[in-house]
């Protein structure tokens, strides 16, 4: 009599294939023998007092390979974490690579040779994954389109309506603290200033309005000048403001962006030649203003005389958004992990300029990538600095793409579209990494971690959804809104992450 045997449970697969691996990873095993490493600082392309070393191969992993750097800078006590770039290529080593098996053994380097290894810091702190509602709060009384954390603390967070009303969230009470009313439309756009004094905001309306964040008082009268509704707004980098003379930058769909004066309400000039609805608007740190438009081009402009310097020509339908390589640390200016704000105005100049400098340096030179998103289901990479060229057309996308946005280290690019799918691409020169597939709506908007390791996306679907960025796999299912989810940010000090859509809730997310 024969006996049935049971299919194996998943405990028992998950453990043959535990074993399977084990038994593999001892098939590989390294042999004897030594490579000669050259480090490279990736910003600077210098390899500085960084003497060659020659490293066993059984102990050239990524990890004593960081703990080596550290000693060679002797950062020992404060170890810095870094991701390390073979020679030429555009992606990092994975935490658990070594060089034998990464560069020797698939033939790319010889052990005899030297291998040159550029190596960037990545971000010294961590931010964790949300996780969990932690407030839902009512107030709004038409759909959420807009919502911004302040660049100063993840305490405040402004959100702007279709019931004609900003309001601002105090989310440490998940209380309201202002309610600013004077825009007679839906509010479409809000931006804080990146000192954090300002709040701008911008609808169907045509007006812009200037308030105070503290107080919510709006600073002098509507900014009137527009013919047709705002899409969006832009802040000029701290670094680049005269004293006390703040500018903000609004585009239209009336083909024009106008730069206001935001303290005297005075516009300083228009930027006219686009042919169409101009979609997005970002104020770059070298003093460069970027606009994309419904005619299929991007415009690059000098933001001292308003005069127009490159069209950047290649997509095939309307460019729906930009995105900076800097978008971040503009954004936040002289605020970082630290949250330790210089005292004098003099000293947070210098660090805001010293962190754009740091963060827009490739090679010794100062080069701020854009990426456009279009109509025509594609992606393109810029270098405007020093080409009108596209340095890449990314393709994949099976719809049209909403937004495109850049990881705060400028090493990642995320593009959300209707396609239901966010993907995620190298921002140095757009290869293809993986395809974030959980959503089954419409993807509005993405949102990096300010440690660049985590991304949150929004959806038609009525979830939140956080991905893990070292394997594209999804991190936490985030479902509460009632409806589809517009907007969303996170916190540039990596505690919050905040929500809004069509069932008029602004979400707080934490950990």
């Amino acid at each position: 009599m024969s006996t049935q045997v049971p299919p194996p449970s998943k405990r028992q697969k998950r453990a043959q294939a535990e074993v399977a691996r084990t038994q593999q990873d001892i098939d590989t095993t390294i042999p004897d023998g030594s490579v000669r490493v050259r480090f490279v600082d990736q910003a600077t392309g210098e390899i500085g007092n960084l003497p060659v070393l020659t490293v066993p191969l059984s102990q050239a992993s990524t990890k004593n390979l960081e703990i080596l750097l550290n000693e060679l800078k002797e950062q020992g006590d404060d170890r810095i974490p870094y991701r390390f770039f073979p020679d030429g290529a555009t992606e990092a080593l994975g935490d658990k690579d070594d060089l034998y098996n990464a560069l020797v053994k698939p033939g790319k380097a010889s052990a005899e040779s030297e291998i040159t290894l550029q190596y960037a810091p990545q971000a010294v702190f961590r931010v964790k994954a949300v996780s969990r509602c932690a407030a839902a709060i009512s107030g709004h009384g038409d759909n959420i389109l807009a919502v911004q954390f302040s660049p100063v603390n993840s305490s405040r967070m402004a959100s702007g309506s279709g019931d004609k009303t900003v309001r601002v969230w105090d989310c440490d009470t998940n209380t309201p603290v202002h309610t600013l009313k004077g825009h007679s439309k839906w509010v479409l756009a809000v931006s804080y200033s990146p000192d954090g004094s300002l709040l701008a905001s911008g609808g169907y309306d045509n007006d812009v309005r200037i308030w105070e964040s503290d107080t919510g008082k709006q600073v002098g009268g509507p900014l009137k000048g527009h013919t047709n509704f705002i899409t969006s707004l832009s802040w000029e980098p701290y670094h680049l403001q005269e004293p006390n003379r703040p500018r903000v930058a609004s585009s239209s769909k009336d083909s024009t962006v106008r730069i206001w004066d935001a303290m005297s309400g005075r516009i300083d000039f228009a930027l006219s030649g686009h042919k169409g609805n101009v979609t997005c608007v970002k104020w770059g740190g070298t003093g460069k203003i970027y606009t994309s438009s419904h005619d299929k081009t991007l415009k690059v402009w000098n933001a001292a005389t308003g005069t127009l310097l490159h069209t950047l020509s290649g997509h095939a339908h309307w460019v729906n958004h930009l995105a900076l390589s800097t978008d971040f640390v503009l954004r936040t200016a002289y605020h970082d992990h630290t949250r330790k704000v210089p005292p004098t105005h003099e000293e947070r100049l210098a660090k805001a300029k010293a962190r754009f400098e740091r963060a827009a340096t490739i090679g010794g030179e100062i080069v701020e990538r854009l990426a456009s998103a279009s109509e025509d289901c594609t992606l393109f990479l810029w270098t405007p600095l020093t080409s009108t060229k596209a340095v890449t057309r990314m393709t994949g996308h099976q719809k049209q793409i909403n937004q495109v946005t850049f990881s705060p280290d400028g090493a990642l690019l995320a593009s959300a579209a209707w396609d239901n799918h966010v993907k995620l691409w190298s921002a140095r020169d757009g290869t293809f990494l993986f395809t974030l597939r959980a959503h089954v709506g419409p993807v509005y908007m993405a949102s990096f971690s300010a440690d660049s390791r985590l991304l949150a996306s929004c959806s038609k679907d009525t979830t939140l959804k956080v991905w893990d960025l070292r394997t594209g796999k999804l991190k936490e299912d985030l479902p509460g809104h009632k409806d589809q989810v517009f907007a969303l940010d996170w916190s540039p000090d990596g505690e919050r992450v905040g929500s809004g859509g069509a069932d008029k809730q602004v979400r707080i997310w934490r950990n």
